[in-house]
């Protein structure tokens, strides 16, 4: 087995890290549960990353660059093929770093609370948005339930069926359903 580059351990600490920000919030994530989930020791963890803060702060920056990465379809139109290639970059997204999506999603549970809605939520949430068409000031409350289920049914079937073989057919199961949520016809 050959052994891991320090950004692949890097992108499996912070991916770790993203989903126990999401699960927990930044206050109620110790260093010392994020160490326990990826597997090392405190100080070991704490000579990569320096801080609570900077685990944070690169989980948040790792999560905002998958999301404009993925959302960067400006040739696109909105509908049914931006919709398509949407879903496929987030399932791809859950399949390969399951924690950065958990992060990813856990902003729309913190859109409407002003204690934990901010800039880096915003940061997450406006480019999946905006790639799916929805203005968050109003506009297609049906659109917007739809999007939503999606992206949650996203998240929950990567985490629930992280152990199922092939990933390949898995995938593409997960990206028709999602496209289904959409109210698209295949």
């Amino acid at each position: 087995m050959p052994r891991q580059t320090k950004e692949e351990i890097d992108e499996e600490i912070l991916d770790h890290a993203a989903a126990l920000f999401a699960q927990h919030g930044f206050a109620e994530t110790s260093v010392q549960r994020i160490a326990d989930a990826a597997g090392y020791s405190k100080t070991g963890l704490l000579h990569r990353f320096p801080t609570k803060e900077s685990l944070w702060e690169a989980a948040i920056g790792n999560c905002t660059g998958a999301i404009h990465e993925i959302a960067g379809l400006d040739g696109v139109p909105v509908g049914p093929e931006r919709d398509r290639l949407m879903v496929a970059g987030l399932v791809d997204l859950g399949l390969k770093r399951p924690g950065l999506m958990s992060l990813a999603l856990s902003v729309f549970s913190r859109a409407g609370d002003p204690r934990t809605a901010n800039a880096e939520c915003d940061a997450i949430a406006d480019p999946i948005l905006a790639s799916f068409g929805i203005d968050r000031e109003g506009g297609d409350l049906a659109r917007a339930a739809r999007v939503v289920t999606a992206l949650g049914g996203i998240a929950v079937a990567v985490v629930a069926l992280s152990d199922v073989e092939p990933r390949d057919q898995l995938r593409e199961h997960l990206i028709a359903a999602s496209y289904d949520a959409l109210g698209h016809s295949r």
